[in-house]
């Protein structure tokens, strides 16, 4: 392999010009570098440098990127575009090439042979599309061995590196050193000076007022003030400069604040308070101000900067805010959370012999007026209102606005019952008075709960909740009146919460089991159909009556996941029941007004069937008249639907509602049941006996069966067998029973009546 001779001795006079060319490049790269023009331009003119040094070299420089360690080749003119493109982040590393490897090792590193070089893996493609055939490089270093980039050779055939042409590439390297680290102290000087410039440019248009004072003199005195401080404070730069800032203070200023600052400035320390100013103009100001110690290099404090924030719209946000958080921003009133702490406040500090209490009032009828004549209308009266109880109120209550048309008020140091009754009563005839809104006359009365501290209140939710209980009962009673609460009618209230409770926990913990009583055919005895009954497990109680807590459940709303339950249940098990029997049995199921008039109820129903597999015809839903109290068409509708699917639909305690023959009429039922309370009265009450005989005559005429609950002799068997009633429920022939019982019942009820 070929050594290409780069240094031959200078004896002719071409050789003394080719020196003095060097010499002026030499000395032109270091003009460049001292006038500071574009590194790339500086080091193009060091790898032309070097190029005139090593004929037939191709010279390249490639900067390190600390961060991501890789390469990037400098572009030049000695190599193509494409091959510039392509050396751009080349990783550093022992396979990566010539200049990646010597990058690396922080050594020269010399490829003769490009193609058979294994650290060209990857890379030979691009050396052959460039005609290049060796590569030496050698790292370009600080003085403390930091990695600034490569600087190489190639060349077009494959040669080997003379000890001159080692030397040169080094001296390239140096003078690519000191070219690189001279721009990057530029840089970062004059970055420091825009720095600097734009600090001082930020420090003027800074919305906050700053300023500095001399930490050596005695009194402070302030050396700088930018325009934010002049324009919150009113003083021009004129009037502050020498001056000690306490000219802010006033009169009002927080002497809590103000010695933070001295003790701040005479242990030079950090300073951070909220305090009262006041405007040259004598308008005051919240000020946040922050104070921090300037050091010098020695850690000595030379000045105090002070930066101030106007934050009187703060302040007067948060005052609003508060109000918000604690009042009823329609009527001005404490809002809940106030009047419970109030009530807690007072409570704490009642003696056991000083009375207090509470008004519980809820405007009667406030919701027509609310909905019919607008919203608008009804804040007016809820103004009107709270107007009014302030009106007649003592001083020393305190009134709010709890909820909706719902008021709290509280009255301590009441002189005893009698003048809180007369209180209420006059709060009940100023309410009573009518309300000119718009030029409308509007009438409106209160209902109010009452409760004291001699009720056992000792904590502010019981006396809320014992006002609240009387509040029912006043309302219970026809409303605009008053009502104390009293201890015995409030336990029936506190049971029915506490069954409610368990009532959900008996349906998350499946503590309902289903009951079935037999309907037989009134002359034969047969078993006909069955009556699916819920029954509830308590786990401490035992057995709960349905009496109980079915209206309880209709009340909460709890009736629909309970007969829901029941549904699937009865449908799952009276499938299962039916198959094992000869002959099948419908079942019958009682559904709550409020399940069945609910949106998706039939939905529920049909798809229960399906998962169940029980056939539609043999279901039958028993409903009361009450599902009519909100229109009969929907009902009617309903009915109809269910029909179409084969499943029957009952009227269930026919006769002891209201519009019974009309709805008899209308109903696409195919089934009446008769009241029990019709059947213990037939044999003695001849009236009672002739609207039975009527009943069942004009069901005949409408095609519908007739069914009578609460056969208990067999005296009440013959008799309305006799007036033709289809088919008898009660005692005489099974009490309700489980599933397992009901097995084992003969076809021909009672058991005895072959004998």
């Amino acid at each position: 392999m070929a050594t290409l001779p780069f240094l031959v001795p200078r004896v002719t006079l071409g050789m003394q010009s080719h020196d003095f060319s060097l010499l002026e490049m030499q000395q032109n790269i270091h003009e460049l570098i001292a006038q500071q023009h574009p590194l790339e331009e500086t080091l193009a003119a060091i790898t032309d440098w070097v190029s005139l040094m090593m004929p037939g070299a191709l010279v390249s420089i490639m900067r390190c990127d600390p961060d991501t360690q890789t390469l990037s080749m400098v572009p030049s003119n000695q190599f193509s575009p494409d091959y510039v493109d392509q050396m751009q982040n080349i990783p550093i590393g022992p396979d990566q090439g010539t200049c990646g490897s010597a990058a690396y090792l922080r050594d020269p590193v010399v490829t003769d042979n490009i193609q058979n070089d294994p650290k060209w893996d990857g890379y030979h493609h691009l050396a052959e599309a460039e005609g290049l055939r060796a590569c030496w490089s050698v790292p370009i270093l600080t003085a403390d061995g930091a990695l600034l980039g490569t600087f190489a050779s190639y060349y077009r055939s494959a040669v080997s590196p003379t000890n001159g042409a080692q030397r040169n590439l080094s001296r390239g390297a140096a003078l690519a050193a000191l070219t690189i680290l001279r721009h990057r102290d530029l840089t970062a000087r004059k970055a420091q000076e825009a720095e600097l410039h734009q600090l001082q440019r930020g420090i003027e248009a800074s919305p906050h007022g700053i300023l500095m004072a001399d930490a050596q003199q005695p009194d402070h005195p302030v050396v700088y003030v930018n325009p934010a401080f002049c324009e919150i404070t009113g003083y021009p730069r004129e009037d502050v400069l020498g001056q000690n800032c306490r000219f802010l203070q006033g009169s009002d200023t927080d002497p809590k604040a103000i010695k933070a600052v001295r003790l701040g400035l005479e242990q030079k320390t950090d300073v951070d308070v909220t305090l009262l100013n006041y405007r040259k103009d004598g308008t005051p100001f919240w000020n946040h101000l922050i104070i921090r110690p300037v050091l010098d290099t020695t850690g000595e404090c030379t000045h105090f900067i002070g930066i101030q924030q106007d934050i009187s719209q703060q302040k007067e946000q948060e005052a609003k805010i508060r109000f918000q958080a604690t009042h009823d921003l329609l009527t001005g009133l404490p809002n809940q959370a106030a009047f419970t702490e109030t009530l807690e406040e007072l409570l704490g500090h009642t003696s056991g012999t000083d009375m207090l209490a509470m008004f519980y009032l809820d405007l009667d009828g406030f919701k027509p007026i609310n909905e019919g004549l607008g919203h608008r209308i009804g804040n007016r009266i809820l103004q009107a209102v709270a107007q009014r109880l302030k009106a007649v109120m003592p001083e020393r209550a305190t009134i709010a606005r709890l909820v909706g048309d719902e008021f709290g008020i509280v009255l301590p140091d009441c002189p005893g019952r009698n003048a809180i009754i007369q209180l209420a009563e006059k709060v009940l005839q100023s309410l009573g008075e009518p309300i000119e809104v718009d030029q409308q006359m509007i009438h409106i009365s209160a209902s109010i709960g009452i409760a004291s501290n001699s009720d056992k209140a000792v904590q502010p939710h019981q006396l809320l909740q014992f006002a609240d209980l009387a509040l029912d009962r006043a309302k219970r009673q026809g409303r605009n009146t008053w009502q104390w609460y009293g201890a015995d009618k409030a336990e029936h209230s506190r049971h029915s919460v506490t069954l409610r409770h368990e009532l959900h926990t008996a349906l998350k913990e499946n503590q309902f089991e289903l009951y079935y009583q037999p309907l037989v055919d009134a002359v034969t005895g047969r078993m006909r159909s069955v009556e699916a009954l819920v029954r509830w497990h308590h786990p401490a109680r035992g057995m709960v009556s349905p009496a109980e807590f079915i209206p309880l459940a209709e009340q909460t709303g709890q009736i629909v996941p309970l007969g829901l339950w029941v549904l699937r249940q009865a449908c799952q098990e009276m499938a299962e029941f039916n198959g094992r029997r000869e002959r099948s049995l419908r079942v019958a199921v009682n559904i709550s007004s409020l399940q069945f008039i609910r949106d998706g109820f039939l939905d529920d129903v049909f798809r229960i069937l399906e998962e169940t597999g029980l056939s539609p015809q043999l279901l039958e839903l028993e409903v009361t008249e009450s599902v009519l109290i909100d229109g009969v068409e929907h009902v009617i509708k309903l009915m109809e639907a269910l029909k179409d699917r084969g499943i029957r639909v009952a009227l269930d305690d026919f006769g002891t509602g209201f519009s019974s023959l009309s709805y008899l009429r209308d109903l696409p039922t195919h089934k009446v049941k008769l009241d029990r309370s019709f059947v213990q009265n037939t044999a003695t009450d001849r009236r009672i006996a002739a609207i039975v005989q009527g009943v069942i005559t004009m069901a005949h005429h409408m095609d519908m069966m007739v069914v009578a609950e609460g056969i208990e002799t067999r005296e009440q068997q013959e008799d309305l067998a006799r007036r033709h009633c289809d088919i008898l429920q009660g005692y005489l022939f099974a009490r309700p029973m489980p599933l397992a019982e009901l097995c084992l019942l003969p076809e021909i009820l009672p058991a005895n009546s072959n004998e």
